[in-house]
């Protein structure tokens, strides 16, 4: 199940991220967001959706939600 598809307020484990662009997994662990980590849909928007990632709070877009799976 990939993080779009995740319900608001309901902690998920990330399984992984799929991605090839070597920047953007840098970037995404630099947040916390690697696997094995909590993270919690806070709200959606029309075009992503706001997350919760350790102590901090980040908007992505729906092609990023779509590329994090989580369990």
């Amino acid at each position: 199940m990939s993080l779009k598809d995740a319900i608001e307020g309901q902690e998920y484990i990330i399984k992984e991220i799929n991605s090839d662009d070597e920047e953007l997994n840098s970037f995404l662990f630099s947040l916390g967001c690697y696997s094995g980590e909590a993270i919690t849909v806070v709200s959606r928007k029309k075009s992503g959706c706001v997350v919760s990632i350790k102590d901090g709070r980040y908007s992505i877009d729906n092609q990023l939600a779509e590329a994090i799976s989580i369990k």
